[in-house]
């Protein structure tokens, strides 16, 4: 297994919304943001998520805010490493999250 670094942050509602608007040019806050820093494939980037709004979305999804905490960080992970998803409804959908899923089952077993 190739080696790599990832760095995870947890970082204020206000923190989060400072980035996304910085880097995605979206003013508000989200549950997480990645970045990647090495080239496809390569594990290596920056992750930050806001536990305040982790919490909001664990009690949208019926879950514990730890096992959101923890799709948050696979979820970072998996664009770290290049993977992507369409915004809005459809991404619940798409390969991206389906793999998100299937890794957080195995994680899970």
């Amino acid at each position: 297994m190739p080696e790599g670094e990832i760095s995870v942050s947890f970082v204020s509602e206000q923190e989060i919304r400072e980035l996304n608007l910085q880097y995605l040019g979206i003013d508000g806050p989200t549950d997480v943001i990645a970045f990647e820093l090495g080239g496809r494939g390569t594990l290596l980037g920056d992750i930050y998520i806001a536990p305040e709004v982790a919490r909001l979305r664990a009690a949208e999804w019926d879950v514990t805010v730890s096992e959101e905490l923890l799709r948050l960080v696979v979820h970072g992970v998996l664009h770290v490493l290049g993977h992507d998803h369409p915004s809005g409804d459809d991404r619940l959908g798409s390969t991206m999250f389906r793999l998100q899923e299937e890794v957080l089952r195995r994680l899970d077993s």
